[in-house]
């Protein structure tokens, strides 16, 4: 892994690349309070699996990029989003096969209908097109216990700031606001092909979503996965890299 730092806008973004090789490369979008070494060893396995390069970053306000003085608005997954094609330049790609977990996936799914060109193809982990009870009563119960836990210290190896992360994503989530918010209208617009993975036990998520992506989108390839939480790719790791690997094997 080589890790640095790119601008992006006014934005100073850490990035980190791993392997390399034939084919286009893998883009990771991290989870809500996600970062590059929270992805942790997968990168490289998914790299060495695949062949390809794989590349990822944090968004502002994550691991070491720069912070986010804004807080987050119900639109704040649109408006990553939107920065997907800049990212995407400063990393000297022109197109790239994404893979998103959880907020990142949902991020994945909004930017393939805004820059159809630049994706390849999409893997979504644990995606979200709607707010469910079952999220809204997760976060709420995280966000209760947090004060009483080490979870912010813990949280300190892999953010320079996550007390005002984790403060700014528990808010937006539990924003009444955010009740309504649902990205199912903009599934019309995305021809990428997707492959769609979600762990039995996931505790901010129902099967539902995978149902409703699937019920639109016109090339979806489907894995749900036993013994397995909102992490797939760190529960299931060797299935996860494996669904990946044939999903990618007859791609560019």
């Amino acid at each position: 892994m080589s890790s640095a730092f790119m601008t992006v806008g006014s934005a100073r973004l850490e990035f980190a690349r791993w392997g390399g090789g034939v084919g286009l490369p893998i883009l990771l979008l991290h989870e809500g309070l996600g970062s590059i070494k929270l992805w942790k060893e997968f990168p490289a396995m998914l790299a060495s699996a695949t062949g390809r390069e794989v590349v990822a970053w944090s968004r502002m306000g994550h691991g070491w990029s720069d912070p986010d003085t804004t807080r987050r608005e119900p639109d704040y997954m649109h408006r990553e989003a939107a920065l997907l094609s800049d990212v995407m330049d400063a990393l000297g790609m022109e197109r790239a096969h994404w893979f998103g977990h959880s907020d990142g996936a949902s991020i994945a799914l909004i930017g393939a209908n805004m820059h159809p060109g630049r994706v390849a193809s999409l893997t979504l982990e644990a995606p979200h097109v709607l707010v469910e009870d079952l999220t809204h009563s997760s976060i709420a119960e995280v966000a209760a216990r947090f004060p009483q836990t080490d979870m912010g210290e813990r949280m300190k190896r892999y953010h320079a700031d996550p007390i005002a992360l984790f403060d700014d994503w528990s808010a937006i989530w539990l924003d009444p606001r955010f009740r309504d918010w649902n990205i199912e209208g903009l599934l019309g617009g995305i021809s990428a092909p997707a492959l769609l993975i979600h762990g039995h036990d996931d505790q901010y998520g129902t099967l539902d979503q995978l149902d409703r992506i699937a019920a639109v989108l016109a090339d979806t390839t489907r894995v749900e996965l036993p013994d397995c939480r909102h992490s797939p790719h760190l529960d299931q790791q060797d299935a996860v890299i494996a669904a990946v690997c044939g999903f990618l094997n007859d791609k560019d």
